[in-house]
């Protein structure tokens, strides 16, 4: 198929972007773009791929821009339950530490995941991919989480791999057993973190091996904040889960400064995620790295917060920035990467085309899929998106909608209306 006679079609060629170099779109002015096979197999001016592949089925993109699929890097799509009461606690004055102490919060999701059969977490699941697909996200990062314990944490893998299976959207799936510290072990933090590093991660590599042994292993994520894991702690699991061979991610600087940045630094995470109150230091540390800095700024906006990842500081020191929703039930229910870019252009100051570029190419590269998404490079997948729009900073400029005319996955056409998708 070739897509031809975009308005602005967005390449994002060149690999990820460091620092001021963020928001080089690689923009070709009446472009288009050929696909076979699943993958772009060309890009250029419409004039000169028309006349090269005359006989080729056609896809006319007049008066759109043409541009890479999402990437959303940062997930926690898969729980039971809701805490809209939550919501409205903290509304009334109630701080979002306070009330995961007092067994809210993460706990909560907890109890209701638990419960919830498998049957009912894919279901629910499968629902906010549907929406995250029809906003224009072709691949996504899934993290579990909401078990805290080994049972549930492998439970919520294996739903996981079923929609994968089932779902238009790539999966990048993390293990995240350390999200909290386990109702159980509420007096003893260490002791879960113990469990975590001795019997969850050895057995979670067993287990890939037998259910997923085609995929590479998953990443291994884990909470660096007051009231979850310490600076000790996240270094004991993250350390042991780089010894069994996993990847490794962090949250850290949603709340406090422990440093867990320059942690993810020193032990070669693909990235370190939140970072609301990361220090001058840490900043220096991600700029003279290639952890990916990933900026959730849902999440402040959901706790109604003023502080949001200090970009413009991350991308002075030259470090890569990326966007994520952090979709998740008690801080950030949003599946529109749209909204993100909104979000990022006004409480980050992100022009629109550093927002694409950092929710595209670089948000590719936190979850170590750059080779293979994220831009419109010849060899790549074939996932794409058509914009009801002519112009590309309508991106970040608009909010509350959805831009998204056609989403192609893999080569594929679906057509977005109201919200919803058809093969087109």
């Amino acid at each position: 198929m070739l897509i031809h006679s975009a308005t602005q079609l967005l390449t994002l060629s060149g690999g990820p972007q460091r620092g001021r170099v963020l928001g080089q779109l690689g923009m070709i002015e009446d472009g288009a773009v050929l696909i076979r096979d699943e993958k772009i197999a060309a890009v250029g001016k419409t004039a000169d791929l028309r006349a090269a592949y005359p006989n080729d089925p056609m896809l006319d993109a007049y008066g759109c821009v043409v541009m890479p699929g999402f990437v959303d890097p940062h997930t926690h799509v898969i729980w039971g339950g809701d805490r809209a009461k939550e919501f409205e606690m903290r509304l009334e004055g109630a701080k979002y530490l306070d009330i995961l102490a007092a067994g809210g919060g993460i706990i909560s999701t907890v109890r209701a995941t638990r419960t919830a059969s498998i049957e009912s977490l894919i279901a629910q699941t499968r629902s906010r991919l549907f929406r995250m697909f029809a906003h224009g996200t072709t691949t996504v990062e899934a993290k579990t989480g909401y078990g805290l314990q080994t049972a549930t944490e492998l439970r919520l893998l294996k739903a996981l791999l079923a929609l994968e299976e089932e779902s238009r959207i790539d999966l990048a799936i993390t293990f995240l057993g350390a999200h909290a510290i386990a109702p159980e072990f509420k007096d003893n933090p260490q002791g879960y973190t113990d469990l975590v590093c001795d019997t969850m991660l050895p057995l979670l590599y067993q287990w890939w091996e037998i259910h997923a042994p085609e995929r590479d292993l998953p990443f291994v994520d884990v909470f660096c904040e007051n009231k979850a894991f310490d600076l000790a702690q996240s270094r004991q699991i993250l350390t042991r889960a780089k010894l069994l061979g996993f990847p490794l991610k962090i949250h850290a600087d949603e709340f406090d400064n422990l440093g867990g940045a320059s942690l993810a630094v020193e032990l070669g995470a693909a990235s370190a995620d939140h970072l609301v109150k990361t220090s001058d230091a840490d900043i220096a540390a991600l700029g003279r790295s290639d952890t990916v800095a990933v900026s959730l700024p849902c999440t402040p906006f959901g706790l109604a917060e003023c502080d949001y990842t200090p970009a413009q500081k991350i991308l002075d020191a030259g470090g890569i920035l990326a966007l994520a929703t952090d979709c998740n039930p008690g801080t950030a229910w949003n599946e529109s990467m749209q909204f993100v870019i909104a979000l990022a252009c006004r409480a980050m100051k992100l022009t629109p085309a550093q927002a694409i570029a950092a929710s595209t190419i670089n948000s590719a590269h936190a979850i170590r899929r750059a080779d293979k998404v994220g831009s419109l490079d010849p060899g790549k997948q074939a996932d794409l998106l058509v914009l009801s729009v002519p112009d590309y900073r309508h991106l970040g400029y608009r909010f509350g909608t959805n831009l998204v005319k056609q989403v192609i996955k893999k080569g594929r056409v679906y057509s977005v209306d109201m919200g919803y998708y058809r093969v087109a």
